[in-house]
């Protein structure tokens, strides 16, 4: 296979090498190896760039991911995520969280979005209440 990857002077090619360095490393390092790069490059990247930076990314990122992904994934991370956050939180974490979300979305809103919503819910409950 190394054949495939040599260059007109029967060189071994930069993606070669880099393949072979690459295998080598994972060969002879550890997960703490890996963990303290990772956490170093971290350190250096957010000391170099601001909050712009990290919006900027972080939208690409969701774009990119919402591009390749359908509804399924978000469904199946959305269960994980819930499931992961009830095994470290009690009633009253969700109590608060509630009530902060609550008293957003009131100042967000007015008395008609409620009205709208609560008919939607009400609708809602009267069709599965049918099919049942």
């Amino acid at each position: 296979m190394a054949d495939n990857k040599r260059n007109n002077n029967n060189k071994m090619s930069v993606e070669e090498a880099g393949r072979m360095g690459g295998e080598e490393t994972a060969r002879t390092h550890d997960r703490d190896f890996y963990e303290e790069i990772g956490r170093k490059g971290g350190e250096a990247t957010s000391e170099n760039h601001g909050r712009e930076f990290y919006e900027e990314i972080g939208q690409k990122g969701g774009e990119a991911t919402s591009d390749s992904h359908g509804k399924e994934f978000y469904e199946e991370i959305g269960k994980k995520g819930g499931e992961a956050t009830s095994e470290n939180h009690d009633r009253d974490f969700y109590e608060k969280i509630g009530k902060k979300g609550g008293e957003a979305t009131s100042e967000n809103h007015d008395r008609e979005f409620y009205e709208e919503i609560g008919q939607k819910g009400g609708e809602a409950r009267q069709n599965n209440n049918n099919n049942n």
